[in-house]
């Protein structure tokens, strides 16, 4: 059994770069730090919580109210971490912002997990961007090693600059691992709390003098990154420069090691005397960075130089070190091929025995679809299902549903329900359900409780009972949550009740007031069943209907005359093809293997 790293300070060891991040929130006496899961960032709390028992870690209802706790932390005089992938960033804009006036007492350090390529997200922006437009640092580191290093150098910054400070990661380097040398913990003290209105109440009056310091502090943060370790220039060739940040960092050194490079580890504010320095020693320069042009955009902008960048390195996706070379030494190299290995389609699934199946499958029989959410259950989109229609962000499906109906009225939207997770409604469609009761809508909105924050990794949340650490929590009742916003229709069932779900269905979707349905059955990740029963096809009872292939069970397979059932994807618990055969040729062999 490993021995806990928190006892371990010294040595070398590979970690990935949300580890790194977890370690040096260690190393560097962050005493709080709290998040709401979204890959690629889950992992920095949940390494925190399972290593580190020294910081006190939680898991938050939404990024917003992790970063508001955090923040009430560092007012305190704590040092603080929140973490969040990058679209939840946009969640907690409205602190972040408010925050970049305000300023840290203790040292506040915000990571940001961007997502180049959308390996798991909706869209592919750069948080370089909002860190610009915040007016806060920052940083970018390029190896695990760095990810923790800065850890430490955010919160000195932070702490010595009075300013929350942004550590950019991307996935490449959160789920990339690379060796790290350990160090012990720093004991931190507590400050302690002391009130002061004119740095933490922002009313017109205080928050115009805020302001003043916020740009001082970005041309001081300016001139004191030029001289930096975050920051250097890497002397080769000159008559070749490139600018680079983060992991384009270590692609430019694989493909271009004889180059005079320019990394850039705090990208705002720019160190623009050292940028000057190096435009004026080399002879070309070529900007590498993924997605937005960030650097070359505004370096361009300050000193109007020609250089290459976007015009040669690909806008959207990541980059690879054949990609970078490709664009840096164009003929220069072969290109590097693959043998095309043949493999059959494997499009993305519910798993097997997932509760959201039945909710889905009785959904589409009856002709139904969904304005969907941010969740496994967006897999309802996907054949034989094809329930879900929309999906915008976290909370958004019932809003959504909410302007359908007032666009077109309750005839013009026909059999449309919204989807929403339990945790994801917890996040942010309160509101949303408040929105529909206040201003009159009659949709039925759909929650989808399986006791676990599923599409990340299976994480607690508020209705679980448990905490980030795994010990007993209150749970919150979703059905006196629901009624206490408004709604009078609230029913529950299970959707593995398949007669049970199409009857709820046919009333609630038919009724002329609002409703809420919450579907109640734990993910598969979330318990152990008792029976070990697998379901098997009897062929000489079979019609070769291919009513169970609608179900989307990726247990079930088609031979091309009869269906069969793999008994090691088959769940124990689940009945579903059992209901739907109409011949009762599926049945539960209870001696079978799980």
């Amino acid at each position: 059994m490993r021995k806990k790293l928190n006892t371990i300070d010294k040595g070398t060891i590979l970690l990935s770069g949300n580890e790194a991040v977890a370690r040096g929130a260690w190393e560097h006496g962050v005493h709080f730090a709290s998040a709401y899961p979204g890959t690629p960032s889950t992992e920095i709390l949940e390494t925190i919580a399972e290593e580190y028992d020294e910081i006190d870690a939680q898991w938050a209802p939404n990024e917003k109210v992790g970063l508001e706790v955090v923040a009430g932390a560092s007012f305190a005089g704590a040092r603080v971490l929140s973490a969040m992938k990058h679209v939840g960033l946009n969640v907690a804009a409205d602190p972040l912002f408010t925050l970049s006036y305000i300023g840290a007492t203790g040292g506040i350090v915000i990571v940001s997990a961007d997502d180049p390529g959308m390996h798991s997200s909706q869209n592919e922006q750069d948080n370089r961007l909002i860190g610009k437009a915040a007016k806060v640092v920052v940083l970018e580191p390029s190896d695990s090693q760095e990810a923790k290093d800065m850890v430490g150098e955010a919160l000195k910054i932070s702490e010595d600059f009075d300013t929350p400070v942004l550590l950019r990661l991307t996935t490449r380097i959160c789920h990339s691992k690379s060796m790290v040398t350990l160090g012990p913990r720093k004991e931190v003290p507590v400050k302690g709390y002391v009130g002061d209105i004119k740095k933490r109440v922002p009313i017109p009056a205080h928050a115009r003098a805020m302001h003043s310091r916020v740009e001082q502090r970005l041309k001081d943060i300016s001139a004191w990154g030029a001289e930096c370790s975050l920051n250097r220039i890497e002397e080769g060739d000159t008559s070749l420069g490139i600018i680079t940040s983060g992991i384009s960092y270590q692609y430019v050194k694989e493909v271009s090691p004889e180059a005079s490079v320019l990394k850039i580890g705090l990208s705002n504010p720019l160190p623009w005397n050292l940028i000057e320095k190096f435009i004026n020693m080399v002879d070309r320069i070529i900007f590498v960075e993924e997605n937005d042009p960030y650097l070359e955009e505004n370096i361009k902008a300050r000193f109007l130089i020609e250089a290459d960048g976007k015009s040669i390195i690909p806008l959207e996706g990541e980059l690879n070190p054949q990609i970078v070379r490709k664009a840096v030494h164009p003929g220069t190299t072969k290109e590097i091929t693959f043998s095309e290995i043949q493999l059959p389609a494997r499009p993305p699934a519910l798993c097997a025995g997932c509760p959201h199946r039945g909710a889905f499958y009785c959904l589409s029989k009856l002709g139904g679809s969904s304005t969907g959410d941010i969740g496994c259950y967006t897999l309802g989109l996907m054949p034989p299902h094809n329930a879900l229609e929309t999906t915008v962000c976290m909370g958004a499906s019932i809003g959504v549903l909410a302007g359908i109906e007032k666009a077109v009225g309750r005839e013009g939207m026909g059999k449309l329900v919204a989807a929403i997770g339990e945790s994801t409604f917890v996040h942010s469609g309160i509101t949303g359900l408040i929105d529909m009761v206040y201003n009159g809508n009659t949709g039925t909105v759909m929650i989808m409780d399986n006791s676990l924050t599923a599409m990340t990794g299976g994480q607690e949340n508020p209705t679980t009972g448990k905490n980030l650490r795994g010990e007993p929590a209150p749970v919150l009742d979703l059905e006196k949550l629901v009624k206490a916003c408004g709604v009078k229709h609230v029913c529950v069932v299970d959707p593995h009740d398949l007669p049970e779900m199409e009857k709820v269905f046919k009333e609630e979707m038919n009724r002329d007031e609002l409703s809420v349905i919450i579907t109640r059955r734990p993910c598969i990740m979330a318990y152990k069943p008792i029976r070990k029963g697998i379901a098997v096809v009897d062929p000489e009872k079979c019609i070769s209907c291919k009513l169970c292939m609608k179900l989307g069970c990726p247990a079930i397979t088609w031979d091309g005359e009869k269906p069969e059932i793999s008994k090691h994807l088959c769940w124990p618990d689940c009945n579903m093809c059992v209901q739907v055969c109409p011949v009762d040729a599926i049945s539960k062999d209870m001696g079978g293997q799980s």
